[in-house]
């Protein structure tokens, strides 16, 4: 039997005046989540994050990918719900990164990871280090397709800019990677603030030295520092280290008791407040113990399912009140809502756009719908109304406008008879039709970006 020990360390940095960055060193559940949005949102968001990871993951049942999967997910709504509920706090968002223990078909144990963002996961093997996930950015995708170099990309000036990140959108695109562990693998997450700091190199000469996994993380965090220090840095380092009394293959067994590990932020670090967390390994590791601590979990996943199920309806309720658009009127303007007119539940419409059409510009009997409000089911489709109504009542006023007929007591003009005005010589007079339409543009919609800063 094979284990599992981890160390980790935090530090605001020599910028930052607040530390957005939160870890998750829970046994058999790693994490490190770099928020953003703000000064308060930013905390909450990566806060959020990973509470509701760890509930969401021990309430599963089985520890399996699919369940790190879904409680992943279940992360993302709940930043999304506290996002909706508190409106300061739009656009929030945090990269994740998570290491988790789970158990294969063959009821062996594995390592997956999961990750949405630029935080990162290393595997450092027989003196070797090789970057695991592909960080979700735009920088990246311009190195992938060959416009720019790894080099250039390190100074780039949107390098803060993710193409992903958890909790800006409803539903979250997380990638999977299934990993075999051996022994003496370390694996290593950490924020941007030590991957934007520290080369490879460097990197590799901490793990080397260093086999205390808390000593490492420490060291890394002091490095970042050293080379600038230019944000939040956040190192989690996880170890596979062999167990003496056991030849088998890796079956970590998790324990019962799986709570965050607290961080002491009260050791100096170079003159800033410096927190480290290492999770204490119980000596009952790989047993059960007997009594109320088996009550006591079962009732805790209870609540933890409990409050994941209730915060994805709240979720639930939060997308379809904004999933929708109306037409109304804004102190006398036409204008465009989002959401339901009324709103649902405690969810209300939110002003999308006036428009310099006064209720004066459709035709009175449209003014009580709009009273009402009509709904569409896209921004566009708004527009297409209003254009429709307004055409409508133009419509509407130029039949109502007296023709010029023809005297019936004079015949038919002669085909050369011209008015005094104009030559025979010139060239008929051609008028615009006012119905004539303006010719159509494109407009190319680029994929929605996220900035860190």
């Amino acid at each position: 039997m094979s284990k599992l020990v981890a160390g980790a360390a935090t530090d605001v940095g020599l910028v930052r005046t607040t530390n957005q960055d939160q870890l998750l060193v829970s046994p058999g559940l790693y994490a490190v989540a770099d928020g953003m949005g703000g000064h308060a949102a930013g905390e909450v968001a990566s806060l959020t994050a990973v509470h509701a990871l760890q509930a969401a993951f021990e309430a599963a049942g089985q520890r399996t990918t699919e369940a790190l999967d879904n409680a992943v997910r279940a992360a993302n709504h709940a930043i999304w719900q506290q996002a909706r509920a508190n409106r300061e706090m739009l656009g929030m968002g945090t990269t994740l990164v998570v290491l988790a223990l789970v158990e294969r078909e063959d009821g062996t144990s594995g390592l997956a990871v999961a990750h949405i963002g630029d935080s990162r996961v290393y595997q450092f093997r027989q003196g070797s280090l090789h970057q695991l996930t592909v960080d979700h950015s735009l920088v990246q995708e311009l190195v992938d397709d060959g416009q720019i170099s790894e080099a250039q990309a390190a100074v780039h000036p949107q390098r803060n800019v993710l193409t992903r990140a958890l909790g800006i959108e409803p539903s979250a695109d997380v990638d999977l990677i299934h990993l075999d562990p051996a022994r003496g693998d370390r694996y290593l997450l950490c924020s941007d603030g030590l991957s934007r700091e520290a080369t490879d190199d460097q990197i590799v000469a901490v793990l080397r030295r260093f086999q205390d996994p808390s000593a490492a993380a420490k060291e890394l965090v002091a490095l970042a520092r050293s080379q600038g220090g230019s944000d939040n840095i956040t190192v989690v380092i996880v170890d596979v280290m062999a167990d003496p009394d056991s030849a088998e293959d890796l079956r970590t067994i998790v324990p019962e008791e799986t709570s965050p590990v607290a961080l002491d932020d009260s050791q100096p670090l170079g003159g800033e407040r410096h927190g480290e967390a290492r999770p204490r390994w119980p000596h009952w590791l790989t047993h059960r113990q007997p009594g109320h601590r088996l009550l006591t979990f079962r009732f805790a996943s209870f609540v933890a399912a409990l409050a994941v199920v209730i915060g994805g309806a709240i979720a639930g309720v939060a997308w379809y009140a904004r999933s929708t658009y109306f037409v109304g009127l804004q102190r006398g303007h036409i204008a465009i809502f989002r959401g339901h007119p009324g709103g649902v539940l405690w969810f209300g419409p939110t002003l999308a756009v006036v428009t310099n059409y006064t209720g004066a510009a459709v035709l009175p009997s449209r003014l009580q719908e709009l009273q009402a409000g009509v709904t569409e089911p896209s921004l566009a489709k708004a527009w297409t109304y209003i254009d429709g109504r307004v055409a409508e009542k133009e419509a509407a006023e130029a039949a109502k406008r007296p023709r010029l007929r023809p005297n019936p007591r004079r015949g038919p003009r002669s085909p050369t008879t011209t008015a005094k005005s104009t030559s025979s010589t010139s060239p008929p007079t051609t008028v615009a039709s006012s119905t004539t339409r303006p010719a159509l543009t494109t407009t190319t919609v680029t994929p929605t970006t996220v900035s860190k800063r």
